[in-house]
């Protein structure tokens, strides 16, 4: 869930939504160090719900390095680097993001690492069968049924081609949003009803 303001109410709102359509329970959240995730609020709610709350450690972004590494593969290549501030953006943005996490998370199969062996100069690293995150979680033994079973029926009535339909049509209209935002402020007149035919 994207959102336009960092504001810690805002980020520890949207935990909250989202926390109940984890199909685990969350046991730790490693932040960054930025006050709208390190906060009185944001630690009040870790401690009463037992979740462990720890921060990365300054100017190593390698401490994050899964979540960096899902951030270009998944986000970054959906959406690209371009800056999306507007509310018509806003709410694109995360329409697109449920349709990817569709898509993503059912259709997607990954591979995880199981092992790597150096040698001198040669690295040989091994990983296991390719799986999606859906059917990890379906194997997993600490899974309940009845999540199971919810995620199960959402995967039999998602279609992956009409999600990336509708995922490309989100995209061309973040790109088309923000190519007239850019002429409008080179034009020193920015007008959002000016663009509202492309949102809709």
């Amino acid at each position: 869930m994207h959102v336009r303001i960092k504001h810690r109410n805002m980020y520890l709102r949207q935990l909250k939504k989202h926390q109940p359509s984890f199909p685990f329970k969350i046991l730790g959240i490693d932040s960054d160090n930025g006050s709208e995730f390190i906060n009185a609020h944001m630690l009040r709610y870790c401690i009463e719900n037992k979740i462990t709350f720890t921060r990365s450690r300054a100017h190593k972004k390698n401490d994050s390095c899964f979540v960096e590494q899902k951030n270009y593969s998944v986000v970054r290549r959906a959406v690209g680097y371009l800056r999306y501030d507007t509310a018509q953006e806003l709410n694109i943005l995360n329409e697109l993001y449920i349709h990817l996490d569709y898509y993503t998370n059912y259709f997607q199969p990954v591979v995880k690492l199981k092992s790597k062996i150096r040698a001198g100069s040669k690295v040989t690293k091994k990983y296991d069968v390719a799986k999606t995150p859906f059917r990890r979680v379906l194997a997993s033994d600490d899974i309940s049924i009845d999540k199971k079973k919810k995620l199960k029926n959402i995967y039999d009535n998602v279609n992956p081609a009409e999600l990336k339909r509708k995922i490309l049509k989100l995209q061309d209209k973040l790109l088309k949003l923000n190519s007239l935002k850019k002429t409008l402020e080179r034009n020193s007149t920015i007008d959002e009803n000016s663009y509202e035919y492309i949102y809709r």
